[in-house]
């Protein structure tokens, strides 16, 4: 029994663990949990929707992905990296970063975060003229107001769900510019 049981725990990591599922994997993780529940069977109804929120988690973190800037002339980007964490750990997020370097050594890195408890927590802090004022410079980015820290790093809230937050070794005018070539408006249809 209890080598079955470490199967069955080994196999649901292998699928949280897999690359981002297409929409029908997550459409049969939620038919799965419905067909559980209604036989009374609440472990597997509830792993099966832990499945399909971490699915769902995944296809944010690509979605995010897709919408971290191009490199800015002078510029090179390593590819993106996206990440999904599941509700048991921080309260879930979906997160892509992606690393700009140029030719003087500096860097830009690009990380958008949502699906994120820790996110909503700053929400309030950022939305509040006098307490983002606290933590730095008031910028707009679009029609968006985001804070620049003295050390030029660039925090946005979009939509009240997703932070963006550009920060690395490079000058303030630099991470402004690739807060500003993120494209909000997409962003905050996500």
């Amino acid at each position: 029994m209890r080598a079955l049981r470490i199967f069955l725990n080994l196999a649901v990591l292998a699928v949280l663990a897999a690359p981002a599922a297409a929409a029908d994997d997550i459409l049969d993780a939620i038919d799965g949990a419905r067909k559980a529940y209604q036989s009374g069977d609440m472990a597997n109804a509830k792993q099966s929707l832990d499945v399909a929120s971490q699915l769902i988690a995944q296809k944010n973190a690509e979605a995010f992905s897709a919408l971290l800037p191009a490199p800015l002339s002078g510029w090179k980007a390593e590819n993106a990296q996206a990440t999904a964490v599941g509700a048991a750990m921080f309260g879930g997020a979906s997160a892509a970063t992606r690393t700009y370097t140029n030719g003087n050594d500096q860097t830009v890195e690009v990380s958008i975060t949502g699906d994120s408890a820790m996110v909503m927590q700053f929400g309030p802090m950022l939305n509040n003229p006098a307490l983002a004022g606290a933590m730095g410079k008031l910028v707009k980015i679009g029609d968006l107001r985001a804070i620049q820290t003295n050390e030029g790093d660039v925090l946005m809230l979009v939509a009240g769900k997703i932070l963006v937050h550009v920060q690395g070794s490079a000058d303030a005018t630099s991470k402004l510019r690739y807060a500003q070539a993120i494209d909000v408006a997409k962003l905050s249809k996500l």
